[in-house]
């Protein structure tokens, strides 16, 4: 379980590295310069124009992917009961509508077609941390069924 153990606080620093990474690059029409969107910085400009949907993306974007993390970690370290993993896999699912999210948003402004998107590497850094998040509480839960 070591190998869980240790992929799983790598995320506990990735995580924060992905929210800050630049998720893609923005702007209007082709002539004008990109501005770098991030994690953090879109949701700077929610709390300032919406703040329900801020508290939504708050929590799919943030909350949730670190809680799991978290309480993988836990798990992992026998500090809480392996039968809270059903719900730290649902905190992982939330997680993923933050991507969807954010992959329909460049849909939608790509559509358009007055904006100019490109992804980041932030974008492709976050998916990997979510989809690593869920296939280590996959792994562990295999674990811990297979372990007397």
């Amino acid at each position: 379980m070591s190998a869980l153990k240790l992929a799983n606080l790598t995320l506990l620093i990735l995580f924060p590295v992905a929210w800050a990474a630049p998720l893609m690059r923005a702007g209007l029409l082709p002539l004008f310069g990109l501005n770098e969107i991030s994690v953090l910085s879109g949701l700077v400009a929610l709390w300032e124009t919406d703040i329900p949907l801020a508290f939504l993306v708050t929590f799919f974007a943030l909350v949730a992917p670190y809680l799991k993390t978290v309480g993988l970690a836990l798990i992992h370290f026998n500090l809480a009961s392996p039968r809270l993993l059903p719900a730290i896999q649902l905190m992982g699912k939330l997680a993923m509508a933050d991507i969807f999210l954010v992959a329909l948003y460049i849909v939608i402004a790509k559509g358009v077609g007055l904006a100019r998107i490109e992804t980041a590497w932030g974008l492709y850094l976050f998916t990997v941390c979510i989809l690593a998040s869920l296939a280590l509480s996959i792994l562990t839960k295999r674990r811990l069924t297979r372990t007397p």
